[in-house]
């Protein structure tokens, strides 16, 4: 299989694949709670996960770089509970800009950013706005976890979404990292369901500690999950985002 890992490659291969017009995806992830049987790596396994299968997918049409993960991201409302690292908005903008500026440099034009992670959606959506603008190149922005909503609602019994260290994340976990699972603790694996914020048809946002809307760290039914609902989950999604590739939504900004 070609490989498709940018700190896999060398940097004679990189330059092959810019002039190939290749796309860079960028996953954007966290280290935060998830939870007594998860990992605090979560978003950041997850994010990079589905980049690195919807790469391996898209290459017979589209030659696509998986670039090193942002591992850390906007998780101050984890923070009570320890184990979590979080960035301030302006270091995450500052890291973002330094990240797409190499990535630019070094001849790639179309930059694909891969959220994992619920609490940077917003920020990205603004951050990208900004990025374009100072790089003068098209930085796009997408969730792993939203590119095929259907599959992820159709494929849960417990939950029509992802929420917190919950079924679906269990599950996907269980599929990729199954070493990190705390199998034993799964009974505990369960708490109060919620809608992300950028989701949520709230008319009025408030900033809510984590540990106020649950004492278990977990957002919905990790107790529920399966490998085989992961399984199904991460295929899908690889597929909804190399599909997603082949679609080139930077072909109105840039020349093919």
């Amino acid at each position: 299989m070609t490989e498709v890992l940018w700190n896999h490659l060398t940097a004679a291969e990189l330059r092959e694949r810019a002039a190939e017009n290749a796309v860079v995806l960028l996953p954007v992830g966290a280290t935060e709670q998830h939870g007594p049987h998860l990992p605090t790596g979560v978003d950041d396994f997850l994010a990079a996960e589905v980049c690195r299968r919807a790469a391996e997918l898209a290459l017979p049409h589209t030659p696509t770089v998986v670039a090193p993960s942002v591992w850390s991201g906007l998780s101050e409302h984890h923070m009570a509970f320890g184990g979590t690292i979080t960035l301030s908005l302006t270091t995450l903008h500052a890291l973002l800009r330094d990240v797409c500026r190499s990535i630019q440099r070094a001849s790639f034009r179309r930059v694909l950013v891969v959220n994992g992670h619920g609490g940077n959606m917003t920020a990205l959506n603004a951050l990208a706005t900004e990025l374009t603008a100072e790089l003068s190149m098209p930085i796009a922005i997408t969730n792993y976890f939203s590119v095929d909503r259907d599959l992820v609602r159709d494929t849960l019994d417990t939950q029509g979404a992802l929420m917190h260290a919950c079924e679906g994340e269990t599950s996907m976990m269980l599929a990729a990292h199954p070493d990190l699972v705390r199998t034993e603790l799964l009974p505990e694996a369960h708490g109060p369901e919620i809608t992300l914020p950028a989701e949520s048809p709230d008319p009025v946002y408030l900033a809510v500690p984590f540990d106020r809307i649950t004492t278990s760290g977990v957002a919905g039914y990790g107790n529920a999950a399966t490998a085989e609902k992961g399984e199904r989950m991460l295929t899908g999604l690889a597929q909804a985002l190399a599909g997603t590739l082949a679609q080139n939504p930077w072909k109105d900004l840039l020349d093919r």
